[in-house]
């Protein structure tokens, strides 16, 4: 059986059950037919750097998610000082657990630290690296030598994966080899992310069952837009009083968007609500008229392939892959940072009758799918390297 060496920080750990869904989902299905383990590189800092961040909590080494098996390491790190060695220094806490796991191919998400972190790896083991960018990796790249390391795994994995045609595109430009680089969608639970009966959906979450309800689940963080919204909603109420947007997340930016929350005099209508649990993302989608994601950029994101497979119009940002799978069928594209676009698109998706089924149909993408186009990878690349 295959044997899979998956290096990532971009997956759930104790601190962050949520994180990396898409790895998880994708990982879930490859475990039926190779034996596959996470090897988790985690930073550690010193106590006087321990900040409330996310970033700073210690990791419960025990801790792993149900189906698919997972390890923690910890490396020394210091915030923003040791950056351009954290990929070394990943490479060198994992190293002796990977060695003895003896992967026949190694997969990687997050191009750096972990992506690069796995390209050491792979070449001391002599094993094939296949990387995934996702996004930010490829799009916000911090410093010179980050970059450096960057474009060093882009160059020299044997195979490169993005979730998007965009990032493809810009992996290429940035010394990716078009012939080993290959764009595969996410996908996601079509068991779990279906059209459902939104007055339901309304009744179990005591939302006012005729209400117009925009929602927005994810980071709450000012980079998804998050003041526009504010500012969209704030500006529709006029027209529209039974107009509610709910903001479902948690993330560094929460006081600056409850804030101008407040400063509006919006908190009656606009709703910063805490993060909800996975198995109420589906719900909170099947009680909305429409879900919306205005960030300034993006890979291809989850929620926009969650809200499709729901039946319910997405009002998006045209960044990133987003256009790759939304259009005028399923909900509208409007342009980051401009708040009266929004507005208007927001409007205009509210004000049209939609066909839940239609929309469910263009979204159908399930993470079978990806693992299978996963597979066909792996299978290509370990076929010419015997």
């Amino acid at each position: 059986m295959l044997r899979i060496a998956v290096i990532t920080g971009y997956f759930p750990s104790s601190a962050e059950p949520w994180q990396g869904r898409s790895a998880y989902q994708t990982l879930r299905v490859l475990v039926r037919e190779a034996e596959v383990r996470v090897f988790y590189p985690h930073a550690r800092y010193p106590s006087l750097f321990k900040l409330r961040s996310r970033s700073y909590q210690q990791l419960d080494a025990s801790y792993s998610p149900p189906d698919v098996s997972a390890s923690y390491f910890d490396y020394c790190a210091l915030p923003l000082l040791s950056r351009p060695f954290n990929g070394w220094m990943a490479a060198r806490a994992l190293l002796p657990a990977v060695r003895a796991f003896a992967p026949d191919l190694i997969f990687s998400y997050f191009l750096y630290p972990d992506g690069y972190a796995a390209l050491r790896i792979s070449k001391t083991l002599g094993v094939p690296l296949v990387a995934e960018g996702i996004g930010s990796d490829i799009n916000r790249i911090g410093g010179f030598v980050t970059a450096m390391h960057t474009r060093a795994v882009l160059r020299k994995a044997d195979y490169l994966i993005t979730v998007s045609h965009d990032l493809r595109a810009k992996a290429i430009a940035m010394g990716a080899s078009a012939e080993t680089t290959r764009a595969i969608h996410n996908g996601c639970d079509l068991a779990v992310f279906h059209p459902g009966d939104r007055l339901d959906a309304r009744r179990k979450l005591e939302l006012d069952l005729s209400a117009e309800v925009i929602v927005y689940i994810g980071r709450i963080d000012r980079k998804k837009g998050l003041r526009e919204l504010v500012e969209a909603a704030v500006s529709l109420r006029s027209k529209r009083p039974n107009l509610h947007t709910y903001l479902i997340g948690e993330g560094p930016d929460r006081p600056l968007i409850e804030s101008a929350i407040q400063a509006n005099n919006a908190a009656s209508y606009v709703h910063a609500m805490p993060a909800c649990a996975f198995d109420e993302v589906a719900l909170w989608m099947a009680a909305s008229n429409i879900v919306t994601l205005p960030s300034y950029m993006e890979g291809l994101p989850n929620v926009v392939l969650e809200a499709l497979s729901c039946g319910r119009p997405v009002v998006a940002t045209n960044v990133g892959g987003i256009p790759e799978i939304l259009n005028d069928e399923c909900g509208r594209l409007v342009p980051p940072r401009d708040a009266r676009a929004l507005a208007q698109a927001l409007a205009s998706v509210l004000d049209k009758g939609w066909n839940a089924n239609a929309i469910a149909a263009r979204g159908r993408r399930s993470w079978e799918d990806v693992a299978a186009e996963l597979r066909e990878v792996f299978d290509s690349l370990l076929s010419a390297h015997p």
